[in-house]
């Protein structure tokens, strides 16, 4: 298997190794395997007898973790899924019960990193930004084609957005001379309606196009009501998530799984609260900088 041209830093690793693999001999599940670097380091934690299972939509991205994780074919497989149907597949492939699940959301660096997938305002590419190559769905077919109007809920809601309702009607204004086909002349034009900050100012509106694209935050709440059932008592359901609004749906999931009863907070990994770097990660990893992990225990 030919090795791929990108690496990966998996995001608080030392923590997810601490608190989610408490069986060296377990059922792991990677629901969101991605370059495989999390994978990688629960295979080379657990005991012989232990096995992981991993669930991505991406091809490209089970190729480069099957690269990576190909030492451990015994121990490890890997399943093409989006993880909100992840209850058919570890049916499927008698995968359970789980001593521990993680939930590593967003995109990885590969998908900013590669022009043609369309993710990246600072590398130019077609406007895409799908993590399935099946998904009918693109982010030119949105910015070029929905209303005005369902334009602007959408860069309020996923992206929080504050000139919503602005950038929304000149880019319905534009596109009636001419369509959007490229990531860097619909961030160039965005940039060209708002002041200049910190971030460049395309940043809430293609994150918010992402998440439309992929249905991220329905598929996070689908997948994590789905996988509990799957786990046996005191196994852990630890996700890692990148911005506000996966944190407010973790957030709210697990407070409901531990009002139920289901569910416990782990104290020592932060209770309520969630984990986020270390200083000294964020010197080796600066894109860390905005992780949250929490983490919950199953009681019955």
């Amino acid at each position: 298997m030919e090795k791929p041209a990108y690496e990966h830093q998996p995001v608080l690793l030392d923590e997810v190794l601490r608190f989610l693999v408490t069986e060296p001999a377990g059922f792991y599940l990677d629901a969101t395997l991605g370059l495989g670097g999390h994978a990688e380091a629960i295979l080379r934690t657990i005991s012989a007898q232990g096995q992981l299972l991993g669930l991505d939509m991406d091809p490209e991205a089970l190729h480069a973790a099957g690269h990576r994780l190909q030492a451990h074919p015994g121990q490890f497989r890997a399943v093409r899924a989006n993880f909100r149907t992840l209850g058919q597949v570890l049916e499927s492939e008698k995968f359970f019960p789980l001593a521990g699940a993680l939930f590593d959301l967003g995109v990885s660096s590969m998908h900013f990193e590669k022009p043609e997938r369309g993710f990246s305002f600072e590398r130019e590419g077609p406007l895409d930004m799908r993590l399935a190559p099946d998904n009918p769905l693109t982010a030119g077919m949105i910015v070029n084609n929905w209303p005005a109007e369902q334009m602007a809920l959408l860069f309020k809601e996923f992206g929080e957005e504050p000139a919503a309702g602005r950038i929304a009607r000149a880019l319905a204004q534009r596109r009636l001379e001419k369509l959007f086909s490229t990531t860097t002349e619909l961030a160039d034009f965005i940039a060209s309606l708002l002041p200049r900050g910190r971030t460049h100012p395309a940043t809430r509106v293609f994150m918010a196009l992402r998440i439309a694209v992929n249905a991220e935050l329905e598929n996070l709440t689908r997948g994590l009501e789905s996988v509990l059932p799957y786990l046996r008592r005191g196994g852990r359901l630890a996700v890692i998530s990148f911005h506000s609004l996966e944190d407010r749906i973790v957030k709210n999931i697990f407070s409901s799984f531990v009002e139920q009863g289901s569910c416990r907070y782990v104290e020592e990994a932060g209770g309520k609260s969630p984990l986020t770097p270390a200083a000294a990660e964020l010197v080796r990893n600066p894109r860390a900088r905005s992780a949250k992990l929490r983490i919950v225990e199953k009681l019955s």
